[in-house]
């Protein structure tokens, strides 16, 4: 699926209708650094009820939200050296729940992702063009 920047708040109010549903609670934003993962975040934590402000947790590396009436776990891993980083903060501890947890750069923790987890992979067209590809592991 295929947006553009001025686009993104009205395709995250679509994920939350049309994608979330058929979703694993445990999603992976993948995507090069710059390719709009934390952006489209913002808008889905908006979309799914989030008063607060939704910023990149890149230093605490993770920021917690409440949505309407979920909880948001947002990770950015980009910052640990190794999985056993993610275990010393109990990364696995927040699959257990029934709470959305969007992931960012969660290829470095492939050992220790939940058996299912979806992906939202996104690709950079050109300046404000984004396209996003949706993978199950496994298939929903």
């Amino acid at each position: 699926m295929q947006y553009t920047l001025s686009e993104i708040d009205s395709i995250a109010h679509t994920f939350v209708k049309e994608v979330l549903p058929h979703s694993h609670r445990v999603i992976l934003f993948q995507g090069a650094m710059g390719a709009g993962k934390t952006t489209f975040i913002r808008s889905l934590c908006k979309a799914l009820g989030v008063k607060d402000i939704v910023s990149s947790p890149t230093f605490s590396l993770v920021n917690e939200y409440q949505g309407n009436p979920e909880r948001i776990f947002h990770f950015d891993l980009y910052r640990i050296e190794d999985e056993a980083e993610a275990l010393d903060f109990g990364i696995e501890e927040y699959w257990q729940g029934n709470d959305w947890c969007f992931i960012e750069w969660g290829e470095r923790i492939p050992t220790l992702l939940p058996e299912a987890y979806s992906e939202f992979v996104f690709t950079l067209i050109d300046d404000i063009t984004r396209d996003i590809s949706i993978i199950h592991h496994p298939t929903v």
